[in-house]
């Protein structure tokens, strides 16, 4: 895939996981605690698969500074959404966003044909975010 492909889709990710982060907090006293720790665990590890396989794209050959990186982005995505709960979520969200940002470079760097990989994984993101929003309305 291209580079400049690539940067957009994560710019539309960002822009996906901030309102979808602002949705959340809106609604926050009407979801329950077992829905919170699904949303941080989701979000912190989706966010970091999408960002080390991407980042790993971009980047091949700064594999360690790249995992470092997504790890970050997951521990961050995972966090920021389970505060919006309590602390157990919190670390349910950091912990899962932790252990699949370690994950995503290496599946990142052995891929045949990267773009279908890249696309099936933004189409689970955008069916992770819809299911996520009808289950808040639901709750």
């Amino acid at each position: 895939m291209k580079e400049i492909t690539l940067a957009y889709l994560l710019a539309i990710d960002l822009l996906l996981y901030s309102i979808l982060f602002v949705y959340v907090f809106r609604r926050k006293k009407l979801i329950g605690i077992q829905l919170g720790m699904n949303i941080s665990q989701v979000m912190g590890g989706v966010a970091a698969l999408l960002a080390g396989i991407v980042f790993i794209l971009l980047f091949p050959f700064h594999f360690t500074l790249i995992t470092i990186i997504s790890a970050a982005i997951g521990v961050a995505a995972g966090a920021a959404f389970g505060l919006l709960f309590d602390y157990q979520t919190c670390l349910a969200g950091l912990t899962n966003g932790f252990i699949v940002g370690l994950m995503a470079p290496m599946l990142g760097s052995v891929l045949d044909m990267p773009g279908q990989l890249i696309w099936f994984i933004h189409g689970l993101f955008l069916f992770c975010i819809l299911f996520i929003v009808i289950s808040i309305q639901r709750s």
